[in-house]
């Protein structure tokens, strides 16, 4: 199951999980677009006053962003 919206760190390991299955550039690709959007909800939830948003949010991103070093790691001329 590809989850549409990550808000949580499981969400977030069942994304990873499943774009292992493509391909590295659609994977950083893939991780790249999820790291905006967790960025954005990081503003919203910091805007709004809610730490445990925010730190959730950055909890998510940290786990992508590992995902997307150990990918370019791999030899993928693709940044992060």
């Amino acid at each position: 199951m590809i989850t549409k919206y990550i808000d949580n760190e499981d969400k977030a390991r069942l994304a990873i999980e499943a774009w292992k299955k493509e391909t590295v550039a659609a994977q950083v690709r893939h991780l790249q677009l999820a790291i905006e959007s967790l960025e954005l909800g990081r503003m919203y939830y910091e805007q709004k006053g809610s730490e445990k948003g925010a730190g959730r949010m950055r909890r998510c991103i940290v786990m992508l962003k590992q995902r997307c070093d150990e990918l370019t790691e791999q030899g993928e001329r693709i940044r992060c």
